[in-house]
């Protein structure tokens, strides 16, 4: 295995996670494209072209490019219009990869898709050029449905949902990051347990680890009085910021006083927007105005000060197929309180580096984060226990696990659509 190409569409891996449609999924292609570089299998990344300030190709590091793809006007476009410049995407990346192949460039071995539209882009090249076709999702729209009737995909009734199991039942191996995943893809869209393989997202240690609180509050200058509540995402109703400001209120009808929020992040999906304004209302409806902080998206460097900043942070996410957030809380030994829902129950253990409460409950959340700060020696067990579990969590694993699938793919008969 010698070269991989990396589709992903609606985001670039060199974009700012946190806002707009960057989130867990750009961490994950920059992340698992670089250990795979280094690991000796080149990867080519391919994304739309959204800005005409925008560089043909980027060499991130040696192994790895990033090269946007022109598809549809060369400008943002809403997430709901992307489906109709799929087909155009996929003719961009085949003519950049014939290309660099005539340059001499070793031939692709492989496609990796990421997310629905990728893949079916995917899918389509999978079949023009004869590579097996590796999914990884990040999202299900029949999830997201479960989780509210508004959060499936609004781009036509079931588009979405019937692309994924067309893609699903076509790539030669589906990656899932939990066991839990796993199971929704079986149970939801009939995938064939056999050819989905888990393999979970790692953390970057170098910057996500344990370290001083109080140097971390100085140097963010946030004041080392009362406890501090973090939330981290991008702002939209799926992942529940309401639930973080609700919270903060209503710890203070549990007698626990001067308690203070900061939400990193930016506004992101169609309700976006709206939802910043709904938060501002909520927190002065709540009176909590001087005591909470809205920070736009950081980068990694500045978000690990931030997670040491913190007495807990609280992930209360309607749906969430992994919940990177509170992986990397936990790799900066910050006890996490999470939505027991998707892949937040395996990254956090109820009661050992966390709490797991009931989705949607901003009066549960306050009983469990008012319960950690009651016990501050439970509180530190319970961070050191976090960190020490990451540490089983690397990139260079995962990539060294997909390495060895693509190998294994590339000498296997493809799939064949059923």
């Amino acid at each position: 295995m010698r070269k991989l190409a990396v589709l992903s569409m609606h985001t670039s891996p060199l974009a700012q996670p946190g806002t707009g449609d960057g989130g867990g999924m750009n961490v994950y292609v920059r992340e698992l494209s670089s250990a795979l570089a280094r690991a000796g299998v080149a990867c080519d990344v391919f994304t739309r072209a959204s800005s005409p300030d925008q560089p043909g190709s980027v060499e991130v590091e040696p192994g790895l490019v990033v090269h946007h793809v022109e598809a549809g006007p060369v400008a943002l476009l809403d997430k709901s219009a992307l489906h109709l410049v799929v087909d155009e995407f996929a003719d961009g990346v085949e003519r950049l990869m014939a290309g660099r192949e005539l340059r001499g460039e070793p031939a692709v071995d492989a496609i990796h898709a990421n997310y629905w539209l990728s893949g079916v882009a995917g899918h389509a090249l999978k079949h023009r050029l004869g590579l097996p076709l590796v999914s990884t999702f990040h999202t299900l729209d029949r999830v997201k449905a479960e989780a509210g009737p508004e959060e499936a995909d609004p781009s036509g009734a079931g588009r979405r949902a019937r692309a994924e199991a067309e893609v699903i039942g076509c790539s030669d191996a589906v990656l899932a990051s939990c066991s839990v995943e796993v199971d929704q893809l079986v149970e939801l869209y009939g995938a064939d347990r056999s050819r989905v393989e888990v393999i979970a997202p790692g953390v970057d240690h170098a910057f996500f680890s344990p370290g001083d609180r109080r140097q971390a509050r100085r140097a963010l200058r946030l004041s080392s009085d009362g406890p501090l509540l973090l939330f981290v995402g991008r702002i939209q109703p799926l992942k529940g910021a309401d639930v973080a400001v609700g919270c903060l209120g209503a710890l203070d009808a549990l007698g626990v006083r001067g308690s203070r929020l900061v939400v990193v992040g930016g506004p992101s999906g169609p309700l976006g927007d709206a939802e910043i304004t709904s938060l501002s209302a909520l927190v002065d409806s709540l009176g909590l105005r001087d005591r909470v902080r809205f920070v736009p998206p950081q980068s990694h460097e500045l978000l690990s000060t931030y997670y040491r900043a913190a007495d807990c942070c609280v992930v209360p996410s309607r749906s969430e197929s992994f919940g990177l957030v509170a992986l990397e809380a936990s790799a900066c030994g910050v006890p996490v309180v999470a939505s027991a829902v998707g892949g937040l129950t395996t990254l956090v253990e109820d009661g050992r580096t966390g709490h797991l409460v009931e989705r949607g409950d901003a009066r549960l959340f306050a009983e469990r984060v008012a319960q950690l700060w009651s016990r501050p020696e439970d509180a530190r067990a319970m961070g050191a226990a976090g960190a020490a579990r990451a540490r089983g969590y690397t990139w260079s694993v995962a990539a060294a696990r997909l390495r060895r699938l693509y190998g294994e793919l590339t000498a296997r008969s493809l799939v064949e659509c059923g």
